[in-house]
This record gives C-alpha cells, sequence and structure tokens, in this order.
C-alpha cells in the first residue's frame, strides 16, 4: 500500500529533477572493504574487544580518506555507548526433573540460555516450577492476555516463538495480530521483558524453524556467547534471571511428562481463552556471571549541509558482529560476518566517497555505523536516546544490513512492513530507474524489529532498512528465494558467513545508486516525510511537529 503525500512528492520530485546525477560506483572497492573487515585477523568485530578497536580504527579511517567530516561529539569520529556486558564463566550446570525424573541439559545442545543480563553474579536457580504460558503476550489493545492473573512470580516460563496468529489459522490479514505479519509480540525480545512484568525467574523461549525463522544453529551460536545491554537503571524491570531457548524435542517431553501432547497445546494457545498449563517439570540453573560496565563506541561521518546543515539526513550500518564463540562442524570460531554487516559498512563507506565528491546536498548527510546491533539493536538505542543530531529535525533513516544479494535484480524491498513518506521516496526512485518494489516477502520473520532503523522508528523518526531484490535478473523469484533460503540455514549467524571472491556483485551499482539518489532527494527537498495515519510511530513524530516548521 502506497502513502505518499502528494505534496511532498512534488517536493521530492522538484529536488530529485534538480540533483546532480549519480556518481560511478566501485563493487570491487566494496567487496575489498568488505573482505578486510570479515577477515579472520578481524576475529568477528565483538564489542569490548581488541577487535573492535581495530574496526572503528578501519572505519574512521576510511571516512576520513573519503573526505568526510568527523561527525561524533565534540569533533570526534565517536560517539561512546556505555554497555552492560556479561558472560557466563565456565560450563553451566543446567537440568530438569522432568515427570521426577533428572535431565542434564547441555547449553548449547537441547538448551542455549544467555549470561544474565541482571547485574547478578550468579545465576542459582533450584527446581523453579515451569509453566507454559502460550505465545506470553498481554496485549490489552487486542484484548489478548495470555496469564489471566497467575502468580507467576520465581516460576519458568516456557513460551513460543511468533504470534498467535502465524499458525492460527487466521489468514494473511485476518486474526487479533495480522495474520502472517509478526508484530514486535512476536520476538523473543518481548517475551523476556513481559517475562520481567510477570516477576518470573525466567523465559524459555521453544524453538521451531518457521516461527524463528532461522535454525538451531542461529540460536546458539546468538545466546551463547557474550551478552550486552544498554545500561538501565533497573535492569530486572526489562529482564529475568534465566534467558534462553529449548529445542522443540526437548519441549515435546515436557509436556508428554504432564499428560499434554505439544501440538495441541500449541493449538490451544492460539485461543484468546487459553490459559497458563502448569508444566510437571522444575528447573536447575547454577553459574557464574562476570557483569562489568563497557564502552562500546559509535563511529560519525558528515558532511554539513550547505543550506540547512541542522536539518539531517542519516545512511546507517551495524558495524559489530558475533566475534569468537563455539565452533561449527568444521571446528570454525570466527563469526567472519561478511554479508551480516561487513557489507552493509562498505556499501555505506561508499556512498560516502560518492556525496563527498558531489556537489554539496542542502541538508546535512550522517554517515553511522553502531555498534552492538547483533546484541539487541544497542548501539543504535543508544543513539536514539542519545542523539548527536536532533531527531526532530532528522528528516529520515536508510538503514542498510546485509546488503549483497544474490546478483542483480529487478526488484528491491525493505526490512518488514512500514507505511511512511520515506518508503514512497524509494519506490519512487526506484520507478525512474526501470525497478519494482515488492514488499517483504517473509513479513512473518518481524524483519522490522530486528534492524537498527526500528530504534529510530520508535523515536518517530521516519527510518527504513533497505534490502536487495529477490526477482533476479540471472533466475528470477526462485533462484533469489533458493540462494536467500540457503543463506539463512547454513551461513547465517554461522562462521561459514565469510567474504567470497566468487560473490555476484551486479546488484551493488544498482542498489548504490537508488540509495544515493534517494538520500539526494531527501536532502535537497524541503519535505519532511511522514508517517502514515494509521502508523504506530505518528504519534510520537507528531510530538515535534513544531521543530520542522
Amino acid at each position: 500500500m502506497r502513502h505518499f503525500i502528494p505534496l511532498l512528492a512534488a517536493t521530492f520530485l522538484v529536488a530529485s529533477t534538480l540533483s546532480s546525477a549519480a556518481p560511478a560506483f566501485d563493487p570491487a572497492r566494496v567487496s575489498q572493504d568488505v573482505k578486510t573487515l570479515s577477515d579472520d585477523s578481524f576475529e568477528g568485530r565483538a564489542p569490548a574487544t581488541l577487535a573492535e578497536a581495530k574496526t572503528v580504527a578501519f572505519i574512521s579511517g576510511r571516512m576520513k580518506a573519503a573526505g568526510l567530516q568527523p561527525g561524533g561529539p565534540d569533533g570526534a569520529w565517536t560517539q561512546d555507548v556505555p554497555l552492560l556486558k556479561a558472560d557466563i564463566i565456565g560450563t553451566p550446570a543446567l537440568s530438569m526433573t522432568i515427570g521426577g525424573a533428572v535431565r542434564s541439559l547441555s547449553q548449547g545442545n537441547e538448551i542455549a540460555v544467555r549470561a544474565a543480563l541482571t547485574g547478578q553474579d550468579r545465576v542459582d536457580i533450584k527446581a523453579a516450577p515451569l509453566v507454559f504460558v502460550g505465545y506470553g503476550v498481554k496485549a490489552a489493545e487486542r484484548g489478548w492476555d495470555d496469564f489471566k492473573g497467575a502468580d507467576l512470580k520465581g516460576k519458568i516460563l516456557v513460551v513460543l516463538v511468533n504470534d498467535p496468529d502465524f499458525e492460527g489459522g487466521a489468514g494473511e490479514l485476518g486474526g487479533d495480530f495480522g495474520g502472517k505479519t509478526m508484530t514486535y509480540y512476536g520476538r523473543w525480545t518481548y517475551k523476556y521483558e513481559e517475562g520481567a512484568r510477570q516477576g518470573a525467574a525466567g523465559v524459555l523461549v521453544i524453538h521451531e524453524y518457521e516461527p524463528a525463522s532461522y535454525g538451531w544453529a542461529t540460536v546458539k551460536n546468538s545466546n551463547t556467547n557474550t551478552m550486552f545491554d544498554i545500561v538501565r537503571a533497573n535492569p530486572r524491570a526489562e529482564h529475568v534471571p534465566i534467558e534462553g531457548w529449548v529445542q522443540r524435542d526437548l519441549a515435546a517431553d515436557l509436556f508428554k511428562a504432564a499428560g499434554l501432547d505439544f501440538d495441541a497445546m500449541k493449538k490451544a494457545a492460539q485461543r484468546k481463552d487459553f490459559k497458563p498449563v502448569a508444566l510437571n517439570a522444575t528447573l536447575d540453573a547454577s553459574y557464574a556471571v562476570k557483569a562489568e560496565t563497557i564502552v562500546s563506541k559509535n563511529v560519525l561521518g558528515r558532511l554539513p549541509g550547505k543550506t540547512r546543515p541542522k536539518e539531517t539526513v542519516v545512511y546507517s550500518a551495524h558495524w559489530d558482529h558475533l566475534g569468537i564463540g563455539l565452533p561449527d562442524a568444521k571446528g570454525d570460531r570466527i563469526y567472519n560476518g561478511a554479508k551480516d554487516n561487513a557489507s552493509g559498512i562498505a556499501a555505506m563507506l561508499e556512498l560516502g566517497r560518492a556525496f563527498a565528491k558531489a556537489p554539496r546536498t542542502d541538508r546535512s548527510i550522517v554517515f553511522l555505523a553502531v555498534t552492538a546491533e547483533e546484541k539487541g539493536l544497542l548501539g543504535s538505542e543508544y543513539y536514539a536516546a542519545n542523539p548527536v543530531y536532533p531527531l526532530a529535525t532528522t528528516a529520515g533513516v536508510i538503514n542498510m544490513d546485509s546488503i549483497i544479494g544474490e546478483g542483480a535484480a529487478k526488484d528491491f524491498t525493505i526490512s518488514g512492513v512500514a507505511r511512511l513518506g520515506l518508503l514512497d521516496l524509494l519506490i519512487a526512485e526506484g520507478t525512474k530507474l526501470g525497478r519494482t518494489y515488492t514488499p517483504d516477502p517473509r513479513t512473518e520473520t518481524g524483519g522490522f524489529y530486528r534492524s537498527d532503523h526500528f530504534t529510530l522508528a520508535k523515536q518517530g523518526v521516519p527510518a527504513i532498512s533497505f534490502k536487495p531484490g529477490r526477482d533476479l535478473a540471472n533466475g528470477g523469484v526462485a533462484r533469489g528465494k533458493a540462494l536467500a533460503d540457503a543463506y539463512t540455514k547454513d551461513a547465517y549467524h554461522q562462521p561459514a558467513d565469510e567474504w567470497s571472491a566468487d560473490w555476484d556483485l551486479s546488484a551493488l551499482t544498482p542498489d548504490l545508486t537508488l540509495l544515493y539518489n534517494t538520500g539526494r532527494a531527501l536532502a535537497d527537498s524541503r519535505a519532511w516525510p511522514e508517517w502514515s495515519a494509521d502508523s504506530e510511530f505518528k504519534a510520537k513524530r507528531d510530538e515535534t511537529a513544531a521543530a520542522r516548521k
């Protein structure tokens, strides 16, 4: 659905017509930057490691060489991002008593628990009762409450991933949660937060490939290494001591011991009348946690606008990945993160070079490389709470995450579902280039909530995350889907996400041209893209409307 405001459309058309033509881009240079950032010597670019300093130095050096100015506070290239860092010390002792029988659990196999982000230095839980709470959702505006007033203090909540509509037969548009399109209630982050509000001792999410949108390898790799959070005054308001996932087979055994069938209970959880169900099982967990406050870095480059420098257009990408973690089947422990997201950083640097060589835009352009995206969008969340440039006069944010696709495509897309004028501008610029917009083909994955644009959108800033198309010039939609699915299964959040000399880079120039033209049209216009009237982010944006007059 289009939500472009005609007055804004006319303004953008004039701006785009008057702007200079997009410059030439160098895919080989982009590829080389990806190769460097994802080299083993960068050790997977984890925050708060020696690799962070190396990564930050590389990015800021590339920005300076491109002709950008330092964009951080007080003329620096970086913005400090204080974070809580937590690691499990040694091997956690984990077991469940299921139907009276003790079952030892192996971290990363049947279960994957995260280092506690509550600030505590130990987790010691004895015989905590397990309770199935359906999808773990409490949404008054939807008339939904999976908890029904049950006393869940000190208990371990077992929850399903995604929304009740995902497998509820509601259809693409029906149901209380919008059909297949995931809401924020479907995200595991929400389920942990709600567990804290319920006073639970822990939350265990049941992993299934389709509703999660990724395999167990991704869960294991993302949850068994160092954890981070922004520094909070009361971390227990957002986190429970035990946050983790369990394999579906283990969950099925839990239900069987309680005389229940897993599939039948999942069906029951898709109804509003669902009530929590006590399982015939308890959890024991014991391990030490090293918790400390560290300072990570966002990196910022800037090109001041020639006539309205206090108004800003932002290009963003996250520089971090998972670092060094558990070995894969080949013994590789370095999570290189070539596509995710060395590619986004390399693309952003190439755009910076292009803008630096071109005539200055009227508004300022900021290139923002954020930290700790893989730990919960933390670098962008910190920027959104502590903006270097006022959010009220930030006209739009274009985020790039895993931007290298599988070759030139006739279409393009964004992460998730968004309803705003910035998307319409992107679509209009794509049309000029003979390309079409295809809505996110997998809205059930909750893509809108999984990239750094989301934290800015929550503050009302028009923000999208660009994604390459799937209708490939070579092989069409079928090949595009097959290759994307293979990456998710075999490389996403795994050591196999490595640079390859065999990558098809034919999409880079058309994608960068589209992104450049969109940002330039916005930066040379007087327009302020709006959220649609029914968007959940419009009210927040409207609070600062006076600053944009």
